[in-house]
């Protein structure tokens, strides 16, 4: 039976208040976004973001600052989710659970080229830029939680 896929994002931001973006390795080109991934049962999301956010980048020195209790949720485009029943992934898409966390380290710690990578590249950037160089059908999740985290971004004292 369909369903949305429990996953955690995460907005990762460094002293100087810019966030980390990342390219996706694929056939798309400029394919960027936050960290993301599944959440596994009994995890929790804030749990799940730090988790998620190892395995694609390497980065161990984060605090979590704040954690969405609420879902944010996008549909699947027809495309991707015939690829995800390939899987065996029966997902209509993904309820996000977004998390913000401050990273004290240095960006020698970053390393997308991991055993399994899933990004070629990454930099950091204005919120505000992020959902203009998402993938259209995440745009509007994106909005909303750049709308949502902006605040307390900008009231965070390193």
């Amino acid at each position: 039976m369909p369903y949305y896929r429990k996953c955690a994002g995460v907005i990762v931001f460094n002293r100087d208040k810019k966030v980390l973006v990342c390219a996706r390795v694929g056939k798309h080109d400029n394919q960027w976004q936050f960290p993301q991934g599944g959440i596994m049962k009994k995890e929790e999301s804030a749990a799940a973001a730090v988790r998620e956010l190892y395995e694609e980048t390497s980065i161990k020195s984060v605090k979590v600052i704040k954690t969405l209790t609420k879902p944010l949720r996008y549909d699947f485009p027809g495309s991707v989710r015939r690829q995800m029943l390939r899987r065996g992934i029966d997902s209509l898409g993904q309820d996000m659970f977004w998390s913000l966390l401050y990273f004290y380290g240095d960006d020698s710690e970053i390393n997308v080229k991991t055993k399994q990578p899933e990004f070629k590249a990454w930099e950091w950037i204005d919120i505000d830029e992020a959902p203009e160089r998402i993938i259209y059908f995440k745009k509007d999740v994106y909005r909303q939680v750049v709308e949502l985290f902006k605040p307390v971004l900008d009231g965070f004292t390193c």
